[in-house]
């Protein structure tokens, strides 16, 4: 019997072919859970060569029942309260329980704009979702565990980058670092609910994240995209001390510990996962 056999998890930010919200989902499939996956968009475009076609959502779950799990889909705004009740209902009916929130949905916002130069309404947005979107979870899903009586384990998604300020990245740095205090509050206050309240603090991950950002690379320096993406992960992992970026299998392994008996004495931790950079 797999560890997580009759368990339900809810995984957000699960839709990109390449993230890590992707990657967690099968994982904790092939443990033995049920998953319900949740994004706003319900099928990211991936630039990767050999990702066109790709079917999101729709296609996840496909993966998911060939594991011999149930799943279901979902497409929703974290930062909409309407929206995140709605999918915990819906999860609820169809499975009766969630014993597992993993939130890793997310925004990153612009990366060179100074805090004095920052437009109000994309402070708001960045705060809307990655700080309230991971209240609005976590509280949806910890009034049901409790309810319930049975424990649970929450997992949400900080970074790196809430662990200390960051240069033209101000208003991430920031929610991340309001996750981090969301994580510490929930884990004294359900705590006596046997409810595991932990995050996950990734730092340079090799996902779809930043996509975009390698096709304007690739623009200006007459490469291709391909070429463009080499070049800024050989650079950034020579930053890293163990030399390289991190993969999002190497993420779902940690949530997979966190969200399992094996971590059933930790709580109120943010986990930093990023081959010893900070």
């Amino acid at each position: 019997m797999n560890s997580l056999e009759g368990k339900v998890a809810l995984v957000t930010g699960a839709a990109s072919k390449r993230g890590m919200g992707h990657a967690i989902a099968l994982r904790l499939a092939r443990e033995g859970a049920n998953v319900v996956i949740v994004d706003k968009i319900a099928a990211p475009k991936s630039l990767w060569p050999g990702d066109e076609g790709w079917g999101g959502l729709d296609e996840e779950v496909t993966e998911i029942k060939a594991l011999g799990r149930e799943a279901l889909a979902m497409v929703a705004d974290i930062s909409n309260s309407k929206e995140v009740d709605e999918v915990v209902a819906k999860a609820l009916e169809k499975f009766g329980r969630i014993d597992i929130l993993v939130n890793c949905a997310a925004i990153r916002g612009s990366i060179t704009t100074p805090l004095v130069d920052l437009d109000e309404k994309d402070w708001r947005i960045m705060m809307d979702v990655n700080l309230t979107g991971s209240f609005l979870l976590a509280k949806a899903v910890g009034k049901d565990m409790v309810a319930r009586g049975e424990g649970g384990k929450i997992v949400l998604f900080a970074s790196m980058a809430g662990m200390h300020g960051v240069a033209g990245s101000g208003s991430y740095s920031v929610s991340k670092w309001g996750v981090i205090g969301l994580i510490k509050t929930l884990a004294l206050e359900l705590a006596p609910y046997k409810i595991n309240v932990n995050g996950v603090n990734p730092g340079a991950i090799i996902t779809n994240l930043r996509d975009e950002s390698f096709a304007e690379m690739a623009k200006s320096q007459g490469i291709t995209w391909e070429a463009a993406r080499k070049k800024d992960h050989e650079m950034v992992g020579k930053m890293v001390p163990m030399g390289r970026l991190g993969t999002t299998d190497e993420i779902a392994d940690l949530t997979y510990f966190l969200v399992s008996d094996m971590s059933a004495y930790i709580t109120g931790e943010a986990i930093g996962i990023g081959g010893g950079r900070t």
